[in-house]
């Protein structure tokens, strides 16, 4: 089963023939793979809004196209998102690499004190044999995977697919394929909606509301995963410890949570932990630190494993922006570490784990989540020789 229909890959040949004239052959020439949609939007009427107003939805691009008052915007939201192209999309044959193939979401390093380019997408890392040296370790936009019972074509998989899957699964929500039933496009619930299950979404390749059978969250990598017969498999504890002074490494280092692979072939189990990249030198390709280890210290700073998975989830969901915070109970002094749901629903009124007293915090933003990782994040920051990065995915925001 092939999802390229839902997907928005782009070829790098010009349409419609030669260009006219010197001004459109000098347009034609600009375009590359980070150049942004090529193609004008093409924006249709797609139904009622609660108001009575018109929907518009560009269906070129998959967005709302709707302007105030109802009235047809000159383009989508996503005409200057960049598009994916087909030099971007890794072709991968699982049967190539019997050692094991993984694949996971990319999101931005909860710290990073490095120089090194933002990688988002999707994570892969393949073997020729069980434990030996990765073939391949990069990290891609789009990949096609061709194997055993898949589509003869290959089927494809986006950068948003993996980041959202990791995204449901850091917060402990199973996933499953859910298609329009209008256009029957394998459909993705993002942001918001990757967190929260619901029955009536919203197709973002023909713009309509529909309602599937059971409440749910979709995802079309579980097609992919329902093709190759994968099952959930339980990960183990890396085993290691990691103790380091950043002054060590002057080209800095990069910290992230552990999260499931959304594919892993390998008969050996995955590990869970806190993932760290470390630079010698600014100039250095690879790091000299890359594992994942169960117990984190920096600079006498000690790291929990679940603070860093959970902040590095909520830092890829564009709604909660500015809203996970460090906090402490004015009572006992003790932080406050929101969990389950309350990791990702930001909440006026907090209970301390400690002393029960309930409290809320200071500040303009008044409904927060609690994750004291941002108060150790700062402490790191203190003794790193640079300020870490802030970084921006890209990723935009959709909720109710």
């Amino acid at each position: 089963m092939s999802l390229n229909a839902s997907r928005k890959i782009y070829s790098e040949k010009p349409q419609g023939g030669q260009p006219k004239n010197h001004q459109q052959a000098q347009s034609t020439r600009r375009l590359s793979s980070t150049d942004i949609c090529a193609e004008e939007c093409e924006i249709v009427p797609v139904g009622k809004r609660r108001d009575g107003g018109t929907r518009f939805w560009c269906v070129k691009h998959r967005g709302d196209a709707t302007a105030k008052y109802g009235r047809r915007a000159k383009e989508c939201r996503l005409a200057s998102e960049p598009v994916i192209t087909e030099r971007q999309v890794l072709k991968l044959r699982l049967n190539d690499y019997p050692g094991g193939v993984a694949l996971w979401g990319a999101v931005a390093p909860v710290y990073d004190t490095t120089r090194k380019p933002l990688e988002r997408g999707i994570h892969v890392h393949a073997r020729i044999k069980p434990r030996d040296t990765k073939q391949m370790d990069r990290t891609v936009r789009a990949i096609r995977l061709f194997g055993d019972n898949l589509d003869a074509g290959g089927v494809v998989v986006s950068e948003l697919d993996a980041i959202y899957y990791m995204v449901s699964s850091v917060f402990g929500y199973p996933m499953r394929q859910i298609r329009c039933s209008y256009c029957q496009v394998p459909h993705l619930d993002r942001d918001w909606f990757s967190v929260h299950p619901h029955q009536r979404h919203l197709c973002a390749a023909c713009g309509r509301y529909f309602r599937d059978i059971d409440i749910g969250i979709g995802n079309p990598i579980e097609i992919v995963r329902a093709a190759c017969r994968l099952q959930k498999l339980a990960t183990k504890a890396a085993g290691r410890r990691l103790t380091i002074r950043q002054a060590d490494y002057p080209g800095g280092i990069q910290i992230w949570g552990s999260n499931p692979a959304f594919l892993w072939t390998s008969p050996v189990p995955e590990e869970e932990g806190i993932h760290v990249h470390a630079f010698l030198h600014d100039r250095d390709k690879e790091p000299d630190i890359d594992e994942t280890f169960s117990e984190v210290r920096i600079d006498g700073i000690t790291l929990n494993a679940q603070m860093v998975r959970l902040f590095m989830a909520q830092s890829a969901l564009p709604h909660l922006k500015g809203r996970v915070i460090a906090a402490d109970c004015p009572s006992c002094g003790k932080p406050k570490f929101a969990t389950d749901d309350e990791a990702f629903t930001p909440a006026l009124r907090h209970k301390c784990d400690e002393c029960g007293r309930e409290f809320s915090t200071k500040g303009r933003t008044r409904k927060v989540i609690p994750n004291p990782l941002s108060a150790v994040l700062s402490c790191l920051a203190n003794a790193a020789s640079r300020r870490p990065r802030v970084h921006n995915m890209g990723l935009l925001p959709e909720a109710p």
